[in-house]
């Protein structure tokens, strides 16, 4: 019972350190962390769950990055598969069935929109999306919301002190929730086209 109390005493204040921060100083320190970096590579877990399912799939893979708008994803077996982003065309593979999709993003989805956005300072939120913030120490938490019907309904970016980006978490509007956490991101370490391929 001591150890309890203990415990209580020492998390209460930890949790009383998240105060909510505008969240135009949120994308500006996001802005800042990203703005020296041409490219980067990490390695990557993902928890996906999707409305129709009870259970999460987990999964573990890589990424990789490259200004302006070019953005690679692999996961490895039991759910194995690659996708590459090209501003708002989105081309997926899947080894197992040897099996290639395409899909077309909305224009207010797209990659370059939201890059173009942070390629300067920001003076104001995006217009048509909602946005909060707030600080937990030296951790950062960032959620846009557009206002539009699109498929995407939020997208919450946890990033540190630095502005460089920890965890991703996409909620759909069908339901579906994807979280990807970064571990050993690397930057600008000069990456090519090859490095962006499906196959």
């Amino acid at each position: 019972m001591r150890l309890l109390a203990v415990f209580i005493m020492v998390t209460l204040p930890l949790a009383a350190n998240a105060a909510p921060i505008p969240p135009l100083q949120a994308l500006e320190n996001l802005r800042q962390g990203f703005a020296e970096m041409r490219d980067f590579t990490a390695e990557i877990t993902q928890e996906k769950q999707l409305a129709v399912m009870k259970r999460k799939l987990v999964s573990s893979g890589s990424v990789r990055f490259r200004k302006p708008d070019l953005f690679f994803m692999e996961l490895k077996p039991p759910y194995a598969s690659r996708m590459v982003l090209r501003d708002r065309a989105i081309e997926l593979y899947f080894p197992k069935e040897k099996n290639r999709q395409q899909i077309a993003l909305p224009a207010e989805e797209g990659l370059s929109r939201w890059l173009d956005l942070l390629a300067k300072p920001l003076t104001a939120v995006p217009e048509g999306v909602e946005a909060k913030a707030d600080l937990t120490g030296e951790t950062q938490t960032l959620t846009l919301s557009p206002r539009k019907t699109g498929q995407v309904r939020a997208i919450t970016l946890t990033s540190g002190s630095d502005g460089r980006l920890r965890k991703l978490v996409i909620e759909e509007r069908n339901g579906n929730r994807t979280a990807i956490t970064f571990h050993r991101l690397k930057a600008n370490v000069g990456l090519g086209e090859k490095d962006f391929r499906l196959e």
